[in-house]
């Protein structure tokens, strides 16, 4: 299944070595920025590290269903791993026996852990289990405990260029009807552009943030200021959509006129959403800031 992940060549060479070698460290760090598809390339190495051969086996693992592989997210809208987690997966890989291919426990996103988790996710890594490996996936490697970080083998797991995320889109979301734009606004994170174009709540994410760059080309503030409105009380969806924005912001000053923008409009938008997802994260009123931010934007 490494063969599936689309660029980061170093990447695949290096760890299907250490496979085929038996070399593979048992925990392994994935680096990449949200999008990278550092997710994607933790299923894909469990996936061979336990099938090596493929097979429907392998592709359960890669669609969450193996038994086998063990995997480990943050919780409620702050997304941090808790230590009552660790400690669950800790009973099931010593309490439990394996199969005949071992076993393999992902643990996504862990710069979230805090530092009860990291340390009981510590104590696992210290003294594991034969037969089980440990994938951690994080945004990047200084965020990770350091303890953590000497017990693991790092690799970092790189955006591709847009030709070579437009040809994944086009292969594996063929209902994609805008392959080259997400390709373009997503500059490359595979996750990001797949999630825009497959996941229903992305994909409205990412259509609203298409209606209000046309709104703001059109300096329309009614349309601004009452789509903005709606995500008053939402904070996630909030941020996310103005993650959107500000990615179709930075595509629209690489050129192309998008959704009407000019480079003045978009360098505007692309500041505001970033000094806003600034301001949201102090806890400040958000209805407040998004009425702001809709002034801004039209302004």
């Amino acid at each position: 299944m490494l063969q599936t992940i689309q660029g980061n060549e170093a990447l695949k060479q290096s760890l299907q070595a250490a496979l085929r070698a038996g070399r593979l460290s048992h925990s392994v760090l994935l680096c990449g920025e949200q999008g990278c598809g550092a997710g994607y390339a933790a299923r894909c190495l469990a996936a061979d590290y336990l099938y090596p051969q493929g097979g429907a086996q392998a592709q359960a693992v890669m669609e969450h269903r193996a038994a086998e592989c063990i995997e480990v997210r943050g919780e409620g809208a702050s997304g941090e791993i808790k230590i009552d987690r660790v400690r669950q997966v800790r009973r099931q890989i010593f309490e439990t026996a394996l199969s005949a291919n071992g076993r393999v426990v992902i643990f996504y996103g862990v710069q979230k852990m805090n530092q009860s988790s990291a340390n009981a996710l510590l104590k696992v890594l210290e003294e594991p289990p034969q037969g089980v490996l440990f994938i951690l996936t994080a945004t990047g490697a200084a965020a990770v405990l350091p303890t953590i970080r000497s017990r693991c083998s790092i690799h970092a797991v790189a955006p591709v260029s847009q030709a070579d995320c437009t040809v994944w889109l086009q292969q594996h979301c063929p209902t994609c009807e805008t392959p080259e734009m997400l390709a373009r606004i997503y500059k490359g994170y595979i996750g990001r552009a797949a999630a825009a174009a497959m996941q229903p709540d992305a994909r409205k994410s990412f259509e609203t943030a298409c209606e209000l760059a046309k709104a703001i080309a059109k300096q329309d503030a009614y349309t601004v200021l009452q789509v903005l409105a709606a995500y008053e009380k939402d904070k996630p969806a909030a941020a996310q959509l103005l993650l959107d924005l500000s990615s179709i912001a930075a595509a629209a000053l690489e050129g192309d006129n998008l959704f009407g923008l000019t480079p003045l409009q978009a360098a505007r938008t692309a500041n505001q959403c970033g000094e806003t997802l600034q301001n949201m994260s102090r806890n400040i009123n958000q209805k407040l800031l998004l009425t702001v931010l809709g002034a801004h934007l039209v302004g």
